[in-house]
């Protein structure tokens, strides 16, 4: 066999070994991967049971939870309805409660102002009664104590101010109050009329009743009336009286008739009256001593500063920009040439502030006590002088 051959051979058998080679590794591989395969599905199938399982008892504790807020729900709404219906009668109470208070005040206020009433209309008729045989004419008595029998002078100077004082209350009430009154005297006053079931007769005694308190009535307003009148030109005699005695009283004082009666606005004391010191004084340097005051020193003050800052202010020399080729920064086509006189150099340095020097506090010390004594002493020779006068 020659080498050729040889090597022919060689070449054959070896692509054979290597396709039975490779087919080996091949089966070795995918039993591998297959085992591999078959314990990644059995751990999946294991966890995929777990998950199952935990999923499971999460629903269930889910639904159990579920249903526990659903009780508690319930449970939530019923107390909130018994809440809200024991809240509503507890309010009911309350204003059951504050409505009974409120017509009880009502009623007994009612109550109060008809006894009020029923006194008064007593009072009046009583006050009628003695109006017969007094004088209608303002009479100024001398003033007696009131007895206990006497039962006309006690009701006679018990009611001089009656009106008097319920004008005073009637003032300090409002309108509701007012009107609530007036609606009592008038159910009071005015008595319902009731004609149900009265005959012929009995009708016509009504009317006469009715008509002669119509009467009444008109005579009483005639008789208030010119009381009214009457009153009212007592008291303008009075004032007359009054007003005479002070022209008097006046002239005996060497003052003006019409000083005491109110013409004129009464004097403006401007001094003490506990001063020792007669005020000489006229009323002009009285008048000054409310004038001004402390605001109108403050504004001077400041008018002052205000002045000495403006004059300083315009006086101040003004510095000038130094020229750009032979025109000055700012100035407009048409302005007048700057004259070089009024510029102004600035100098880049500062000079320092000149610090006032501080004097020895010993000097001070003796100023100030050499000041209080000369204080002391004008004081003093004030007080002398006053003395002396």
């Amino acid at each position: 066999m020659s080498d050729s051959e040889y090597s022919e051979e060689e070449e054959e058998v070896a692509p054979a070994v290597e396709e039975h080679g490779d087919v080996q590794g091949a089966d070795i591989l995918k039993a591998r991967q297959d085992a591999k395969r078959a314990e990644l599905d059995a751990q999946l199938q294991e966890y995929i049971a777990e998950w199952r399982k935990q999923r499971s008892k999460e629903e269930e504790e889910l639904k159990r939870l579920k249903e526990k807020q659903a009780k508690r729900k319930v449970l939530r709404e019923e107390e909130d309805k018994r809440l809200a219906i024991q809240k509503r009668e507890e309010e009911d109470r309350l204003r059951r409660e504050v409505e009974q208070k409120r017509q009880d005040e009502k009623n007994e206020k009612i109550r109060r102002l008809e006894e009020i009433e029923k006194k008064k209309q007593m009072a009046l008729q009583a006050g009628r009664k003695d109006q017969k045989a007094a004088n209608p004419n303002f009479t100024v008595v001398a003033k007696k104590e009131p007895q206990a029998t006497d039962f006309k002078t006690t009701s006679g100077s018990s009611d001089k101010f009656s009106n008097v004082e319920t004008a005073r209350m009637d003032l300090l009430k409002s309108k509701e109050q007012l009107e609530e009154e007036k609606r009592i005297s008038l159910s009071i006053r005015i008595k319902p009329l009731v004609i149900d079931g009265l005959d012929l007769v009995s009708l016509k005694a009504k009317a006469q009743d009715l008509w002669e308190n119509i009467v009444r009535l008109e005579t009483e307003k005639y008789d208030l009336e010119e009381r009214q009148k009457r009153q009212d030109y007592d008291l303008k005699e009075l004032k007359e009286r009054q007003k005479q005695q002070l022209r008097h009283k006046a002239l005996k004082r060497g003052l003006d008739p019409e000083a005491l009666t109110g013409k004129y606005p009464p004097k403006v004391r401007l001094a003490s009256k506990h001063e020792r010191s007669q005020d000489r004084r006229t009323f002009t340097d009285k008048k000054q001593l409310y004038e001004g005051g402390l605001e109108a020193a403050v504004l001077q003050e400041s008018e002052k500063t205000w002045q000495d800052r403006m004059g300083e202010f315009v006086n101040r020399p003004r510095a000038r920009l130094p020229k750009w080729f032979g025109e000055r920064p700012g100035r407009k086509p048409g302005d007048p040439e700057t004259p070089e006189a009024e510029e102004v150099k600035i100098d880049d340095e500062i000079p320092d502030p000149i610090l006032p020097q501080d004097e020895p506090e010993e000097e001070e010390e003796e100023e100030e006590e050499a000041e209080e004594e000369e204080e002391e002493e004008e004081e003093e020779e004030e007080e002398e002088e006053e003395e002396e006068e």
